[in-house]
C-alpha cells in the first residue's frame, strides 16, 4: 500500500495526522521564512512511536546554490541543524527547495555550491532536493538543470529526490511521462509532492491546489503517483486535504 499524508502544522502533528487520515506527515521544525534554527515540535516520544512516516520540510529561505555569501553560509548552516534535528526525530527524509542564482550568474557556479554542502556535511537521513516551480537561473526548475545538478551531487550517499506535480506544471515540464524522465536523471524518486496547480503550465506560479480544483488534469497527478512508486504527501489548502488524500487512496 501506498504510504499518503499531509504537510500539517507542527502544533498538533499527530491530531492533524489523524484528522486527515495521514500515514505519513510532513511539517516545518520552527518559523518557514526566517533563519532561526530548528524548533522541536511538542510529543517527540509519541511522534517517533506514531505509525505515522515524518518528513521535515527545510525553511524556504535555504538558498546553498546562490553566489551571496550572506545567503549561501547561513543556508548550510540552517541546512545542517534541519538535518540533525530531523533524524533525531527518526524522519524519513528531509526536503530542501534547489536554490537559484542571479540571473546574469553562470549556472555551474550553483552546481558546484551544492557539491561543496555534500563534502563538508554528514546526512544521518536523506536530504531530498525538490524540483522548483519559479526562477530563470533556477537549479531544479526543469529537467536540464536537475541532470546538471544530478551530474555535482548524485554520487553522494543520502541524496535523493522529492517530485512535486505543481511545482513541475508551473516550471514547464509535462507531467506526462515525467517519472521516467527525472528517473533517468535521478536514479531514485524518494517522494511525491502531490498538488494541483491554481496557475496555468509554464506559469513559474508556485501556488497549490486541492486536487481537481487547479489547472492540471487529475488523470495526470494520478499517473505521476502511480508511476513514481513512492510516498505521497500534499500540501494542498488544509480544508481540503482529508478529501484530496481519500481521493488518492480511492484512485491509486
Amino acid at each position: 500500500m501506498m504510504r499518503i499524508g499531509a504537510h500539517v502544522h507542527q502544533d498538533d502533528i499527530l491530531g492533524h495526522a489523524a484528522a486527515v487520515e495521514a500515514d505519513v506527515v510532513q511539517f516545518f521544525l520552527g518559523d518557514p521564512q526566517g533563519y532561526k534554527g530548528p524548533v522541536m515540535p511538542a510529543g517527540q516520544d509519541a511522534i517517533k512511536a506514531a505509525d505515522v512516516d515524518v518528513y521535515i520540510h527545510a525553511p524556504y529561505l535555504v538558498n546553498v546554490a546562490t553566489t551571496n555569501n550572506r545567503i549561501r553560509i547561513p543556508s548550510r548552516k540552517l541546512l545542517e541543524q534541519h538535518l540533525t534535528a530531523a533524524a533525531s526525530l527518526g524522519a524519513k527524509g528531509l526536503i530542501v527547495h534547489g536554490g537559484h542564482l542571479n540571473a546574469k550568474d553562470d549556472p555551474q557556479i550553483g552546481f558546484d555550491n551544492w557539491r561543496k554542502v555534500f563534502e563538508r556535511m554528514e546526512c544521518p537521513i536523506p536530504v531530498l532536493i525538490e524540483n522548483t516551480a519559479g526562477g530563470d537561473n533556477a537549479m531544479a526548475r526543469r529537467l536540464d538543470r536537475i541532470a546538471r545538478l544530478w551530474d555535482a551531487v548524485g554520487g553522494f550517499p543520502n541524496v535523493g529526490f522529492c517530485l512535486d506535480t505543481c511545482h513541475a506544471h508551473a516550471g514547464g515540464e509535462e507531467l506526462l511521462g515525467l517519472v521516467d524522465r527525472v528517473l533517468a536523471i535521478t536514479g531514485r524518486i524518494d517522494l511525491v509532492h502531490c498538488n494541483d496547480s491554481r496557475d496555468v503550465f509554464d506559469s513559474g506560479a508556485d501556488r497549490h491546489a486541492n486536487i481537481g480544483n487547479g489547472e492540471i488534469d487529475a488523470e495526470l497527478i494520478l499517473a505521476v503517483c502511480r508511476a513514481a512508486n513512492a510516498p505521497i504527501v500534499v500540501e494542498t489548502p488544509a480544508e481540503g486535504q482529508a478529501d484530496d488524500i481519500a481521493y488518492l487512496r480511492k484512485n491509486l
